[in-house]
């Protein structure tokens, strides 16, 4: 059996489906402080949205999209930050999100804490390796 070293590739976009694409906009944009990538309408009558969020200097983006046939919600991604305390309160001090009480760490892993958009897609923030 012959293998072959992968095409070099990045992660560019995860995907979360959302059951209302507005209201998830508004909360990844007016909670989280995230800026809006990308909002294309598309298909024959422009009925469908392609709608990207991400936050500022990240080269990867989030795809919010309606559900295809199933239910919105039970995704996770992870996003680093250099100072996983400065971002747990920043975000406290906003409210209105379902935020972790506090940031955890367990032995072997990064400082991190947990926080849930209305559709319950979780969104893990992590502090950035050194």
């Amino acid at each position: 059996m012959t293998t072959s070293t992968a095409t070099r590739a990045s992660l560019a976009t995860a995907m979360f489906t959302v059951s209302d694409q507005e209201a998830a906009r508004a909360f990844y944009v007016d909670r989280l402080g995230w800026e809006v990538r990308g909002d294309l309408r598309f298909g024959p009558e422009g009925e469908h949205r392609w709608l990207e969020v991400a936050p500022a200097g990240s080269v990867a983006r989030l795809a919010l999209n309606p559900p295809m046939g199933g239910t919105p919600g039970g995704a996770a991604i992870g996003v680093e930050v250099d100072d996983v305390l400065a971002e747990h309160a920043r975000l406290t001090a906003v409210g209105g999100i379902d935020l972790d009480p506090e940031p955890m760490q367990m032995p072997g892993a990064p400082l991190m804490f947990g926080l849930r958009d209305p559709d319950g897609n979780s969104v893990w923030v992590v502090a950035a390796e050194a």
